[in-house]
């Protein structure tokens, strides 16, 4: 079966969500995240202030509108890995994979939104809740991929150095872009930082949760 193309409403919502979107980010980079307000997005938009809240409950999601996308990737990761390949390895090639197209979800966002997120506590709070939501989600699809306890303490331990590696390249490339080293080059450091960072964990979780 094929599915079928999303209905004219659906169509509209997601037009006016990434319109707000859209918007809030062009106020963002102009004037800075803690210089606007919902009210400012809205009259951009041309919706109601209602609206943006009812696509964007925070102000902090408006910037970082793939927060959604960024704290389910890894666990969907691990579920989609492939026949005889650890979640380690499904990570560590997904990581490269996204480094390779330069995924704005990893860091590859422009010195303008790399600036504006390191300039703002409320951005960087609001990030670092994501990345431990991420690592949540990650423990719980571990737990679930390997027949364990939903509180499984391996699964926990697991998540928090996959977790972790994922952190500390993702303040890499955030560094890197915020000091305005281009994309290009930024990747091309990133492809060795990837190896040695994944490579770590090798003695530890090369053979955890290897899809059957």
């Amino acid at each position: 079966m094929t599915s079928s193309p999303p209905g004219l409403r659906a169509r509209k919502k997601q037009q006016t969500r990434e319109n707000i979107s859209h918007q809030a980010t062009r106020l963002f980079l102009e004037r800075g995240f803690d210089k606007v307000t919902i009210a400012d997005v809205a009259e951009a938009a041309e919706v109601a202030k209602m609206t943006v809240t009812n696509y964007f409950p925070r102000k902090e999601d408006l910037a970082l509108d793939l927060g959604e996308v960024f704290v389910g990737m890894l666990a969907r990761t691990v579920r989609e890995r492939a026949p005889g390949e650890s979640a380690l390895a499904a990570l560590h090639r997904a990581y490269a994979e996204a480094v390779a197209r330069q995924d704005p979800v990893i860091g590859f966002s422009g010195p303008e939104f790399a600036r504006m997120i390191a300039d703002s506590p409320a951005l960087v709070s609001r990030l670092r809740e994501f990345h431990d939501d991420r690592e949540a989600a990650l423990a719980e699809t571990l737990a679930i991929e390997t027949g364990a306890r939903p509180d499984d303490l391996r699964a926990r331990v697991a998540a928090a150095l996959l977790g972790s590696v994922h952190r500390l390249l993702f303040d890499e490339t955030l560094r890197r872009t915020v000091a305005g080293e281009p994309n290009d080059k930024i990747a091309a450091a990133l492809a060795t930082h990837v190896d040695t960072a994944f490579g770590a964990l090798e003695p530890s979780l090369g053979s955890y949760a290897v899809r059957a």
